[in-house]
């Protein structure tokens, strides 16, 4: 007999394309550019980065195992420290969530900029064309989980091409020049500064791993779907990862990979023909787009699942009769329409790297926490030792601007916390 599955809860194939769509999204098309001034040493941030995310994914895998009942990693941190610190880290994670929506929606407009250049000469012109984009996928995930759920399989089919072709070419060169048509190895050999700096860059492109946990309500059979989704999604992204922006970044010339706004379609370009380098373009487009609708089924699931524990206002664990949780979607995508008024006469590329420097720092905040919990709950210590000092490490690396600005709008949570609790 056949197991029953609810409607609208997410398989292991949809929950990998959860995990990989939102991890494979704007970050990896724009950051060959942040990272070609790096050279080498990028390299070895992305080894160090994919390690890290691997030893995160397996602590919250083994979480999601010990504790059985815990509804995503927010309620594990309040399983190990208490509702504040839950609440506290649940609300850090929620800023950086709808703080990435904007850098994504951003990212997506600026590649979409080649067909239509005047959205790139007019700051004002990209911000509210990122406003219509962030809400046209609001009001797609407002339609239920697995209609959002079908379309991130579908966009991460069609995101998979630029990778693929970026990837085809690479090998193609290496094939035909070896070590030659990759930039020589620095004579003077790595630098811990540039491997650092590089490191807090690249954990930017695999924001996500944990997408699987923290959408939990929505996933079947989550003791075991989840940690099979989780470790694949991130080992298969990593691997990517390093292909892929380590080629750019190392056989583009370095002045023309840093400037560039679109490093994918000049790569094609250089190397193919401008035609395809257009087609390029388009599929980066779609996949920040594929992207921005996973995180943006996030932002609405991590405040629902925050309210049903009591660490949000029950206001917003309202539900429609598909489950969907309507106010948490559209606070969220308010919240992201604010912040993008209020930096709309930034450049793209300016507002894409302060953006993504605040989400990256935000997020690491919960995975410090959930490495920590692990720790303190006495699980997978080895394993959770080496995740909470890369998360350090990562935190010092991003710089303390970003990491001081992302503590405190953590902090902001407190007032809500003590309303939640006065009037529950």
């Amino acid at each position: 007999m056949t197991a029953f599955k609810p409607i609208g809860k997410l398989g292991l194939t949809t929950c990998v394309a959860l995990v990989m769509g939102n991890m494979i999204g704007s970050g990896v098309f724009l950051l060959p550019a942040s990272l070609a001034r790096y050279g080498w040493d990028a390299v070895a941030g992305w080894i160090v980065t994919i390690g890290g995310a691997l030893a995160i994914a397996t602590v919250l895998a083994t979480l999601t195992r010990a504790l059985p009942d815990a509804k995503g990693p927010i309620e594990m941190v309040g399983a190990a420290f208490g509702p504040l610190a839950g609440t506290m880290i649940g609300w850090s994670y929620w800023v950086s969530i709808w703080t990435a929506n904007v850098t994504i929606a951003v990212a997506a407009v600026s590649y979409l900029s080649l067909f239509l250049p005047i959205i790139g000469t007019m700051p004002g012109l990209a911000a509210f064309c990122a406003f219509l984009l962030l809400w046209a996928l609001t009001l797609l995930n407002l339609g239920g989980a697995r209609m959002a759920g079908w379309f991130q399989v579908v966009t991460l089919i069609l995101k998979l091409i630029p990778l693929v072709v970026v990837a085809g070419i690479i090998f193609l060169l290496l094939g035909k020049s070896g070590g030659a048509a990759l930039a020589p190895f620095p004579k003077e050999g790595l630098s811990a500064g540039g491997i650092t700096a590089s490191a807090a860059l690249t954990l930017w492109a695999l924001l996500g791993f944990e997408s699987a946990s923290v959408a939990c309500d929505k996933v079947d059979r989550p003791g075991i779907t989840i940690p099979r989704a989780t470790m694949l999604g991130t080992l298969l992204t990593g691997i990517i990862y390093l292909i892929v922006c380590s080629g750019i970044a190392l056989m583009l010339p370095m002045e023309i990979a840093a400037s560039s706004n679109a490093p994918f379609a000049d790569f094609v370009a250089r190397y193919w023909a401008q035609g395809p380098a257009y087609f390029i373009g388009l599929f980066a487009a779609i996949s920040a787009i594929g992207a921005l609708n996973g995180w943006i089924l996030l932002q609405g699931e991590l405040p629902l699942s925050m309210a049903r524990s009591g660490m949000l206002p029950q206001w917003l664990a309202a539900t429609n009769a598909s489950g969907t949780p309507v106010r948490a979607f559209i606070v969220a995508s308010i919240l992201a329409s604010l912040l993008l008024l209020a930096n709309s006469l930034r450049s793209m590329a300016d507002l894409f790297v302060f953006m993504a420097l605040v989400s990256t720092s935000a997020a690491l905040w919960l995975y410090l926490a959930c490495a920590a919990s692990a720790l303190r709950l006495k699980v997978a210590l080895p394993v959770a030792t080496l995740g909470l000092a890369y998360a350090l490490w990562t935190l010092w690396g991003a710089g303390w601007q970003a990491s001081g600005l992302s503590l405190g709008l953590m902090l902001t949570g407190l007032p809500i916390y003590w309303w939640v609790k006065r009037t529950s």
